[in-house]
């Protein structure tokens, strides 16, 4: 069953990737020669500049799981830290991002 399913999601994930190729497309052809006077896309350009794009802005990362586990590392690292040593990591971001604003901590 889970062979099915794994081949099942793949087929919509390679499915969808043709639709999004399809809808760039089509917005690039009804937004930009009108406004700019470029040339239109055919389908493969439009492909290519979702890909190259994907490349440029959105990376390879892990996706949002990955983000998950970072801040729930750092959730469980700030809460096991005592009074001092937050006080003492709030220090190291000011000295390198500047001062902001740190809003009252929770009642406990």
């Amino acid at each position: 069953m889970r062979v099915f399913k794994f081949v099942g999601i793949g087929i919509l994930a390679i499915a969808a990737f043709f639709v999004f190729g399809w809808f760039v497309m089509l917005l690039w052809n009804a937004v930009v020669p009108p406004a700019t006077g470029w040339h239109a896309l055919t389908y493969w350009q439009a492909v290519g500049l979702l890909v190259l794009s994907k490349i440029l802005f959105g990376g390879f990362r892990g996706g949002p799981r990955m983000d998950r586990r970072w801040r729930r590392r750092m959730f469980e690292r700030w809460e096991q830290m005592s009074p001092e040593e937050r006080e003492k990591f709030r220090e190291g971001m000011r000295s390198r991002c500047g001062s902001w604003d740190v809003p009252p901590p929770h009642a406990q």
